[in-house]
């Protein structure tokens, strides 16, 4: 980390430090009044596409907003979108399979699937990090969990390639109030930035980026998950990378 990201860690930490107990009341009035939404229903596998040639294989791991909090079934959640996007854009058979659920962690993505090792693919997209920056992993700590996530799918053959999908933009979550929403949104700048700067290193690791507006209309109706929307977004933003990308 050079000067100028020292120096604006630093800021951010005064900032915390300064608004700590206003943070932790809003924190905890945030939680307790937040609605509870359930995982969308519907199939975690299947196969899309059609035509002759090898499968193509992709696993979707992550937590609440890879299992599809926020709408009720998983075709219009990330992963449905992902898979009809991939097939306008892939010839050829895929075959998909999500592993994902609420409330955790990149280290607890990891967990889950180590817990049950999922089959071989070729592409493994990773949609984490909102929950590292809400229990306040610092960056460098979730970079490394990703790191150990991304070596274990690669070096145990489970994945030829790993996709890392950005932190969405926190700071404009209607959920969150001020100033809880401005500073959980510098932290997720933040993971993303040492998120995007770690994947740039990498030949078998990269990090999609979205471009993403959030509002009342677009997000759940608990202020903090995606609708449809965002979903659509996301998915059809993943799929274009992987496509592009020829992996």
């Amino acid at each position: 980390m050079g000067e100028a990201g020292l120096a604006h860690a630093a800021g951010s930490l005064a900032i915390k430090l300064a608004l700590a107990p206003l943070l932790v009341v809003q924190a905890i009035r945030t939680r307790r009044r937040a609605p509870v939404l359930p995982e969308a229903a519907g199939a975690r596998e299947g196969r899309a596409g059609a035509g002759e040639g090898s499968v193509f294989r992709v696993l979707v791991a992550g937590d609440s907003s890879a299992a599809g909090v926020g709408v009720e079934h998983q075709d219009r959640a990330v992963v449905g979108h992902f898979v009809r996007t991939l097939e306008r854009h892939r010839a050829g058979p895929i075959a998909w399979r999500l592993s994902a659920k609420s409330g955790l962690t990149t280290r607890g993505v990891h967990a889950l699937l180590a817990a049950d090792p999922p089959p071989a693919v070729d592409v493994a997209v990773v949609i984490s990090g909102v929950n590292d920056v809400v229990d306040q992993i610092p960056a460098r700590r979730a970079v490394a969990h990703r790191a150990a996530l991304a070596d274990w799918l690669l070096e145990r053959g489970l994945a030829r390639h790993v996709v890392f999908a950005p932190l969405p933009p926190m700071h404009q979550f209607p959920l969150l109030p001020e100033p809880l929403r401005r500073v959980l949104g510098a932290d997720a700048r933040r993971h993303d930035d040492a998120l995007a700067r770690w994947a740039a290193t990498r030949g078998d690791v990269s990090h999609a980026t979205i471009e993403l507006e959030l509002s009342v209309e677009t997000m759940a109706s608990d202020g903090f998950h995606p609708g449809e929307p965002v979903y659509r977004a996301c998915g059809e933003a993943l799929a274009l990378h992987v496509a592009q990308r020829k992996l």
